[in-house]
């Protein structure tokens, strides 16, 4: 009976595998391979062409909400890796009875909805008169980006054996000296890895830029919603595909650190 339940688990995990990655892939082999196509209508293959990554490339409009993108993404991901670092580091070492419920509220951007968050972030800059724009975009993204950085370090903190700072606080070393010869080099692949993700997160992100942006500010992926908007060419897929590409190589780098961290952490021990 269990021979028979192990056999028909074979034949059908390899069957839902190829199910589940066809749903969620093919979409996206459709967007890379009608960014080469010829002609202008989407869904209808008229031959190999390269011409639309030409035109985009040659486009200033798409360039500036690239520029906008990169800029947003590097400064939001530098900020939230120091916020979220530092409060990973603190809550590590502070024994609170609401150690808990501080960490969960760390995280709770993750949780809500994105138009929720969007639309009170609206409120709140609109009530204090913060002007939309970069500056809102930087806040914002800032804040939903903070707890990928601060789960990253904090899974690092608690594998990490703390005998090695004992040892260094025994020889001598102050608090500061072991936080800089210690903690942070063993922590620096996990700091790394949540910035990337971050970075990932803030390249993709939609909902939120839509309600704190300005007309003079366009990131990459607004210009991309109102393109397809206004009917759509495989100049937005191509700007799709090479927005694809950027993201898979941040959580392909994201992973890596992630790797390098948790071995650093096994070879400390």
């Amino acid at each position: 009976m269990a021979a028979g339940k192990r056999k028909k688990r074979k034949v059908f995990s390899p069957i839902y595998l190829t199910l589940v990655l066809i749903v969620l892939y093919l979409p996206i082999l459709m967007v890379v391979l009608y960014s080469f196509n010829a002609g202008r209508t989407i869904g209808s293959w008229q031959g190999f062409t390269t011409d639309w990554y030409a035109r985009l490339f040659a486009n200033a409009l798409m360039a500036d909400a690239l520029k906008n993108s990169l800029l947003l993404a590097v400064i939001s991901s530098a900020l939230a890796g120091g916020i979220g670092t530092l409060g990973a580091i603190g809550l590590s070492k502070t024994h609170m009875k609401l150690g808990g419920a501080v960490e969960t509220l760390a995280t709770l951007p993750m949780m809500i909805p994105e138009l929720v968050l969007g639309m009170a972030y609206l409120a709140v800059f609109t009530g204090i008169g913060i002007q939309l724009g970069m500056g809102a975009l930087v806040l914002t993204h800032t804040t939903f980006c903070i707890p990928y950085v601060f789960i990253n370090v904090k899974s690092r903190l608690v594998g990490m054996d703390p005998a090695v700072e004992e040892a260094a606080r025994d020889l001598g070393a102050s608090p500061m000296r072991v936080m800089r010869d210690i903690t942070l080099p063993l922590i620096a692949p996990a700091v790394v890895s949540g910035m990337m993700l971050s970075a990932a997160m803030s390249l993709d992100d939609v909902v939120i830029s839509f309600f704190v942006t300005s007309a003079e500010t366009t990131t990459l992926p607004l210009k991309v919603y109102t393109g397809l908007r206004s009917g759509g060419t495989p100049e937005i897929n191509a700007l799709s595909t090479l927005m694809l590409g950027a993201i898979f190589l941040c959580v392909a780098l994201s992973q890596l650190f992630a790797a390098r961290s948790q071995k650093k952490m096994n070879s400390a021990r």
